[in-house]
């Protein structure tokens, strides 16, 4: 794990942690070749590209993804509206629909 990614995710609020800690944990059991690194003042994950990144806001992380037309998304959980990457917000842990990010992380990987 990337001392950086450890850092940034130390620095965020309670809840913030929480939630990074869960999608950095999902990431890593998900895509076991995966490698964290810290680029443009965030932590992205990629295997042979960049694949998602996690972003603190004021109220919220967001957990963004590259190449996002490869992710079935029938409910709208999506957003944004950059040509290659998209997004979604997390407020809470409760947030977290592992089911729906596990397939997601395994079809931008894969």
């Amino acid at each position: 794990m990337n001392e950086q990614v450890t850092a940034y995710i130390n620095e965020a609020t309670a809840e913030q942690k929480l939630i990074m800690e869960m999608l950095r944990q999902l990431i890593h059991d998900t895509v076991p070749q995966v490698v964290e690194n810290f680029k443009w003042s965030r932590p992205i994950f990629s295997t042979n590209k960049d694949f998602a990144y996690l972003k603190t806001a004021k109220n919220y992380v967001t957990l963004g993804f590259f190449q996002f037309k490869k992710l079935k998304d029938p409910q709208n959980l999506l957003e944004g509206t950059g040509k290659d990457m998209r997004h979604i917000k997390i407020k809470k842990t409760s947030d977290i629909d592992k089911n729906v990010l596990t397939e997601w992380f395994a079809s931008l990987t894969t």
